[in-house]
């Protein structure tokens, strides 16, 4: 069973699994924090509770930031926690999805190839090169140049095959939405076939 929990500054909810809520409403730190009941939309996309209070003794503030998955993978996923795995991540890349099944730790390098795109055409390892479009992808710190492509799509699609051949799951995956009819594009693939 699933706990949806809606979240502070957005009409949005974090997913958890109904067990793993139960307990964390029964932890005394958490109760005293009141963290389940103030979790926020981070600009990250993650679920956190922040607090800022006066320091023991006066001098000063700090403040407290918990991440709702990292809380989660720290009490229940330790065992699969390594030196070279230690960042948690999740498996569907949705990160309000806090539920256990969809949380894992996974190493840095795993962790930056399943950030968002930062490129203008909206997919990670394709530039536009005059009218054609480059797929590169990134092996042992070095761009690997996978292929030309008339459209960033096809340019995209190419990263995809070239990421789960040399990554498997952990690898980054570029959600495509078709640019032209089928037709067109059938067309254009029978162009190509026949230039090789």
């Amino acid at each position: 069973m699933t706990q949806r929990i809606l979240l502070k500054n957005s009409s949005q909810e974090a997913l958890l699994d109904q067990d793993v809520y139960d307990t964390l409403r029964q932890d005394p730190r958490l109760i005293k924090l009141g963290v389940l009941d103030n979790l926020r939309l981070h600009s990250s996309g993650c679920v956190v509770f922040q607090k800022t209070q006066k320091c023991d003794g006066g001098g000063g503030y700090r403040t407290i930031t918990i991440y709702l998955h990292k809380l989660i993978a720290e009490r229940y996923l330790t065992d699969t926690r390594s030196r070279e795995r230690n960042l948690v991540g999740s498996l569907n890349g949705d990160k309000l999805d806090c539920r256990l099944a969809n949380l894992e730790y996974r190493s840095r390098s795993a962790a930056s190839r399943q950030r968002r795109s930062s490129s203008k055409l909206g997919y990670t390892g394709v530039y536009q090169e005059n009218n054609r479009y480059r797929a590169v992808i990134s092996v042992n710190r070095r761009s690997v140049h996978i292929g030309m492509f008339a459209t960033a799509e096809e340019a995209a699609l190419a990263y995809n095959k070239k990421s789960r051949e040399l990554y498997g799951k952990q690898g980054k995956i570029n959600k495509v939405t078709p640019a032209a009819p089928s037709d067109q594009r059938a067309g254009h693939l029978a162009f190509t076939d026949r230039a090789r």
